[in-house]
């Protein structure tokens, strides 16, 4: 089986510092160290249950998001949201270091192990997963997700299924998400002492709630990158294309 590791290294000062080391099946995009053994009554999937949820207790005793997240929270635990961080990324593709709050670091490891936890509600961002961009900016993300869903829908189109181009899937999508990390902000709540993987939360909920909007407004604020596709030339380019793969 293909694996896929993402290590993330915290170094808050000199005598404080934390390594996740995460492994995904590179084929599901699905974690694949879970935690075994007993886990806090938090995890459990009756606990702050996601309205929106469409897993069954009977076959999911846990959240799947809360699960992998239990060990994450832990080690935080007596980190503050505002401390600051030296953070390293690392994966097979490149290295990135950064120097951020705690907050917004663990953020950006929240980013990687929401879509792969098994939950239906993230597993739409696992395309993002795959090529991880840490501690990505707002306009980033919007770039990275809106063409995640478009081309989402070429390959739909290409089985002759109804493609979704006005994005309205992916409006509810993070419609969706905004539910699930209420809940999730709400879970660590009844456990953690501290804020900072609360406020990881919150501020990863912030990019959910500006995709809605800047749908909304239809991507104006990145419609200046795509110039070159919307001028006259672009036109002839494509009507010359057309033209010479035209049988006839």
């Amino acid at each position: 089986m293909d694996v896929i590791k993402i290590q993330y290294i915290f170094r808050f000062n000199e005598t404080k510092d934390e390594t996740v080391d995460l492994r995904l099946d590179a084929n599901r995009l699905e974690i694949l160290d879970k935690p075994k053994g007993a886990l806090p009554e938090w995890v459990r999937l009756h606990f702050n249950q996601c309205p929106h949820c469409p897993l069954d207790s009977a076959t999911h005793p846990n959240c799947p998001v809360a699960e992998c997240l239990a060990d994450v929270v832990t080690r935080f635990d007596k980190i503050l949201s505002y401390e600051e961080a030296d953070l390293e990324v690392i994966t097979s593709e490149r290295r990135v270091i950064l120097h951020t709050t705690a907050q917004r670091a663990i953020g950006s490891l929240l980013g990687v192990i929401m879509p792969a936890s098994g939950c239906p509600h993230t597993a739409f961002f696992r395309p993002m997963v795959r090529f991880h961009l840490p501690l990505a900016t707002r306009q980033e993300t919007i770039f990275r997700a809106t063409g995640m869903y478009l081309l989402a829908q070429y390959h739909l189109r290409k089985q002759g299924r109804k493609a979704d181009f006005e994005l309205t899937g992916l409006a509810q999508i993070y419609q969706n998400l905004n539910v699930l990390n209420i809940q999730i902000a709400e879970r660590l709540r009844s456990f953690t002492r501290t804020d900072s993987s609360i406020n990881a939360v919150i501020l990863l909920d912030v990019f959910t709630q500006t995709v809605p909007i800047v749908i909304e407004d239809h991507l104006e604020e990145i419609r200046y990158l795509f110039e070159p596709y919307l001028s006259d030339f672009y036109q002839d380019i494509i009507h010359n294309a057309v033209r010479n793969t035209d049988p006839d």
